[in-house]
């Protein structure tokens, strides 16, 4: 089954992107399962690399890094990264800039879709 989860909400003060995360990692187990993520909005911070939290508090970073290590897609508004001044070299490794036409692709080959 392949999977699309969109994220639009920042990687903390919400826990929205954490939940997202947390559901596409769950999904994630099934060697049989593709995951894709698309950050949107203020979800394209979830991508930032270098994230620091206090211990014992989820880090967004390592989530993304988790589900790029399985060879599980992750891609961020390109506009949206633009509109909030990210350079790409500043995503996280295993994310990548990515389009709306992406996302169309994305969106057309899944089975199932997911808005957080």
């Amino acid at each position: 089954m392949n999977y699309l989860i969109i994220l639009n909400d920042p990687p903390y003060g919400t826990e929205r992107s954490y939940n997202g995360l947390r559901l596409a990692s769950s999904l994630a187990k099934d060697e049989q399962t593709s995951v894709s993520v698309f950050l949107m909005g203020d979800a394209v911070s979830c991508a930032l690399s270098g994230q620091t939290t206090p211990n014992g508090y989820y880090n967004i970073e390592r989530m993304l890094k988790f589900l790029a290590s399985k060879g599980h897609k992750i891609g961020a508004c390109g506009s949206c990264i633009d509109a909030r001044g990210i350079k790409t070299e500043a995503l996280v490794e295993g994310s990548h800039r990515s389009s709306m036409d992406e996302l169309t692709g994305w969106t057309q080959a899944s089975d199932k879709i997911i808005v957080f």
